[in-house]
């Protein structure tokens, strides 16, 4: 198709006043700034205008590939500052903001597919409409869900450690929280050494809950803190001997902790740990107290050296019953249930009834001493001197499996659902998945003997004799971090979701005047608590669909 010639001579600015009667042009104007359609107005006489009508009208008829060459043709007559006049006017209409295209449902839902948290904190900065659909809890829920952050967060700690009332928070509050406790697991939180008065002692057991950290030690006395701040609060002092194994809880009849420990004096002693009361003192055993676990507030089971199991009613402070049958040191305890479950130097492991003292089943098989055991009702897992792991049946007293791979003791068990994790001298940590009877994960934590060992849903806490303290991954069995400076030796520690406590031997320097002193010390027990989430401790995790969020989600990305 032929298009006619442009005009022989420049358009005249005299007939600039004709442009207002042309539409498609007048139409062009809201797109353009008011100086550019000024200088049109004065440039284009009507002739020029019927000519570029003709030629726009000529371009709507041509087929795709000849509006292509066209305008490859019309571009490369341009120069650099039309092209860039062109590149102006062109950008604006380019962009879409296809969220706002969208329903809000469909919006959202694409949205749903985001899985990293500051993706969607810098996606809130794009626009003001971005900024209030992220806003919508939608979101924010299917993060939870894909991240796991679930109501009452799974924890791997005793089962006696309570849990704090819940208040109502939105997804996005309550994500925000959990994302920011993960990176300061990650990348390290706030340190509080704690003072105490252990000196160059030993910390022999330690349990922390919402409210206190109690730790016991070998110079008889039991130290309490306050679980928010690393205070002090008081010395439990009584025991005549050492203390090697203590547990508390929190009662559901007055909210009262009741706490129960045991040592080197052969009896138990039963105190109210709010307020530092002893209650009641629990004698029989013959010899130490080297283990100990409380059922409920009623209930307590002591295994002694003397070779025996003593069940309590610590409520009345009187002996239940005497559970004979080992022929060696009672050393670890654990409790499912009405049922009992002890390890033995004898190289057994028996299954008692807690309601009647009686032996329900022998489990027999290794060949040395029984160091750890793990029992949640489902399974029984002992840890042994032969090096080896045995799962048995509570119901037949049968040997399920026998996982082998530590080359020393095993002297460290945590069992929860299909999932355990071992420790041993050998310095190694192991995952096992209990389906199988597989080990899925093998990590060299240390140089030595692993000492004391936790974990949750996504990180193992190791301590050892060489003094580190290392974080895992428990999915990759991967370091992720140091979790503070190494020391001599790591005594015990002890996490939840938002706090650790680690007990660890530092070697210090000696005051020059005690020098001579058969007292100077040349290294001390050092207490550190870790804190994740310390502008958090006192929110809670419980979740409402119904309410809104009111904190900047920037926050997320600090």
């Amino acid at each position: 198709m032929e298009i006619s010639s442009p005009p022989s001579t420049p358009p005249s600015s005299s007939s600039s006043s004709t442009t207002h009667a042309y539409c498609p042009l007048q139409a062009q104007k809201s797109a353009h700034n008011m100086d550019a359609t000024d200088e049109i107005d004065v440039a284009l006489d009507t002739s020029c205008l019927d000519y570029i009508d003709r030629v726009k009208s000529t371009f709507q008829q041509l087929s795709g590939p000849q509006r292509h060459f066209f305008i490859t043709e019309l571009l490369g007559c341009c120069d650099s500052q039309l092209l860039q006049y062109i590149y102006t006017f062109i950008t604006p209409r380019l962009k879409v903001d296809f969220l706002k295209e969208l329903p809000i449902e469909l919006s959202l839902h694409v949205l749903s597919f985001i899985d990293d948290a500051r993706t969607l904190a810098r996606a809130s900065h794009v626009s003001k409409y971005w900024n209030v659909l992220l806003k919508d809890e939608a979101a924010w829920k299917s993060l939870c869900y894909k991240h796991q952050y679930q109501q009452n967060h799974v924890i791997h700690f005793p089962r006696t450690l309570s849990l704090q009332q819940q208040q109502p928070m939105s997804y996005r509050d309550f994500f925000r929280r959990k994302y920011n406790i993960d990176a300061a697991w990650n990348q390290g939180g706030k340190v509080t050494p704690c003072e105490n008065r252990i000196g160059h002692g030993l910390a022999t057991s330690l349990q922390m809950d919402d409210t206190f950290i109690v730790i016991g030690c070998d110079n008889n006395h039991i130290e309490v803190f306050d679980a928010k701040n690393g205070k002090y609060i008081r010395s439990l002092i009584g025991h005549e001997g050492g203390v090697w194994t203590l547990q508390f809880l929190k009662s559901k009849i007055n909210n009262e902790h009741v706490l129960v420990t045991g040592g080197c004096d052969r009896a138990a002693r039963v105190w109210n740990l709010s307020t530092g009361e002893l209650r009641h003192v629990l004698r029989g055993h013959s010899s130490t107290i080297r283990c100990l676990k409380i059922r409920d507030e009623k209930v307590a089971v002591t295994g002694s050296r003397d070779t025996t199991l003593r069940i309590w009613d610590i409520e009345q402070g009187v002996l239940l019953h005497v559970c004979t049958g080992h022929q060696g040191s009672v050393r670890c305890l654990d409790i499912a249930g009405n049922k009992v479950v002890s390890g033995s130097y004898d190289t057994t492991a028996r299954l008692w009834d807690i309601e009647t003292g009686e032996c329900l089943h022998e489990f027999t098989g290794h060949h040395s001493q029984i160091y750890a055991i793990a029992f949640d009702g489902v399974r029984v897992v002992t840890g042994s001197l032969d090096s080896n792991i045995r799962v048995w049946s509570p119901q037949t007293g049968e040997c399920l499996a026998t996982l082998q791979g530590h080359t020393s003791l095993v002297g460290h068990l945590q069992l929860s659902a299909n999932t355990l994790v071992s420790g041993g001298s050998d310095g190694n940590v192991r995952k096992w998945d209990l389906n199988t009877f597989e080990c899925q994960q093998r990590i060299s934590a240390h140089d030595n003997s692993v000492t004391c060992l936790q974990y949750d849903d996504k990180r193992i806490l190791t301590g050892g004799s060489d003094g580190k303290v290392i974080l895992w991954d428990i999915e990759k069995g991967t370091l992720i971090r140091s979790f503070t400076q190494n020391a001599r030796t790591v005594w015990k520690i002890q996490m939840n979701e938002t706090k650790a406590v680690v007990i660890l031997q530092r070697d210090c320097s000696v005051d020059p005047n005690e020098q001579d002193s058969e007292t100077a010390a040349t290294h001390r027990t050092i207490i550190e608590l870790h804190d994740f989430d310390p502008d958090g401790s006192d929110q809670n995790d419980t979740i409402s669909d119904d309410s809104t969020s009111t904190t900047s989600i920037q926050e997320i990305e600090k």
